[in-house]
């Protein structure tokens, strides 16, 4: 059955799809059906954490000689150019002791085992994400509710997921490049691919940028700022701060600093700051204003020469361009004194870069999901000062 969820792409209509991690879970959630009751469901229905709800026909769920069940789920990337629509993913599901751990899960064939640190899961386990994982866990456990069947006193479910093809597949992602190794990874925040054309989600990036400026202009505000982040990361990052109840408004601007940034300034904000992951903004600090990694991936490089101008030894340097995430490379720089040195020179040379592109200071804010917030440039600091006073002004 097709999934019909839209989003506009200028004059278009691209249809949506669910990711590998959706299509894990309601594979789990099948075979474990029929495992516990003896009898396939002919239909799969889970709630993304997206909240809209994915309902397929299972390509096959059966019950194997060895006692084991398999069910396999058809990925439906929708109209977006996923390396991964068309494949099965399959969950094959068995008993096991009982345990507190009720629900264990693993990969099998076609899913990549992680080889390096600073990944979304540690060394050793099945690339499935921890969004992905926790699906799957709550999909199994619903089923064991429903059923009245208690895991940790019966017997823990264990669900291993594969993807047939995955391993060749996975030769045309970055996983290699990343340390994710023989296979694919299952992923997947939303539990939903939303398709969207590149000059279409620039365009709206453009349009937030003038709804938000007419508003504050609206409202009288002298000066209309804007908070700009990259994604979901920067939003939850700045809700955690506290800085996004500043009363400025918040734009997320995908991979396109530089075209938000002209939109920005054309429109008329005249105070600007980018907030961000490391991940993101240390390609800024070498002028890269599409930090997609199809355009440009020189994070490592451009750690390890900001790294070894703070006086990195060429052995720290040649781990830094070999680290899979910049967080691994963070802890390795911490572990060598050299952190807080190292993300002073990039944050200049971000603040050096946006302020040149925009022909006006702009502030950054750079973080970590790991190691939390590392540098705020001179002007952010600026700004963040000038909008907690006027917000508490406000209120007084």
């Amino acid at each position: 059955m097709a999934f019909e969820h839209f989003v506009q792409s200028g004059t278009k209509q691209l249809r949506c799809g669910y990711t590998t991690g959706t299509c894990a879970a309601l594979a789990a959630e099948g075979a474990t059906q029929l495992l516990l009751t003896g009898t396939a469901p002919k239909t799969l229905s889970v709630r993304t954490p997206k909240g809209w709800t994915v309902e397929v026909v299972p390509e096959v769920c059966e019950q194997k000689e060895d006692g084991t069940v398999r069910c396999a789920v058809r990925k439906d990337a929708g109209d977006d150019p996923d390396v991964t629509d068309g494949m099965p993913v399959v969950a094959t599901v068995s008993l096991g002791e009982p345990s507190s751990e009720a629900v264990v899960i693993d990969g099998g064939d076609g899913v990549g085992r992680v080889t390096k640190p600073g990944l979304d899961q540690p060394v050793g386990n099945a690339a499935i994400n921890r969004v992905p994982r926790q699906m799957i866990r709550d999909a199994v456990l619903d089923v064991c509710e429903e059923l009245d069947y208690d895991p940790v006193t019966k017997g823990a479910v264990q669900v291993v997921i594969s993807i047939p093809g995955g391993e060749e597949r996975a030769k045309k992602t970055f996983n290699p490049k990343l340390g994710v190794e023989g296979g694919l990874s299952v992923l997947g925040t939303s539990g939903i691919v939303e398709p969207m054309s590149e000059q279409a989600l620039k365009d709206t990036i453009a349009v937030e940028l003038r709804q938000a400026f007419a508003l504050q202009k609206q409202a009288g505000v002298p000066r209309p700022a804007v908070l700009l982040t990259p994604g979901n990361y920067g939003k939850d990052f700045l809700d955690a701060q506290g800085w996004s109840d500043l009363e400025v408004p918040v734009v997320k601007i995908s991979n396109y600093v530089g075209d938000a940034l002209d939109a920005a300034v054309s429109i008329g904000f005249e105070d600007i700051l980018l907030a961000g992951h490391i991940g993101k903004l240390v390609k800024v600090a070498g002028n890269i204003m599409n930090t997609h990694s199809s355009v440009a991936d020189s994070r490592m490089e451009l750690l390890a020469a900001h790294a070894a101008v703070c006086g990195a030894p060429a052995g720290l340097t040649e781990k830094l361009l070999d680290a899979a995430t910049t967080d691994a490379a963070l802890d390795l720089l911490e572990a060598a004194g050299l952190k807080d040195a190292t993300m002073a020179r990039i944050s200049d040379a971000v603040q050096k870069n946006l302020t040149a592109r925009a022909g006006t200071p702009v502030g950054a804010v750079i973080f970590s999901n790991v190691h939390g917030l590392l540098a705020v440039t001179e002007t952010a600091e600026r700004l963040l000062k000038h909008w907690k006073e006027v917000r508490d002004h406000g209120r007084a």
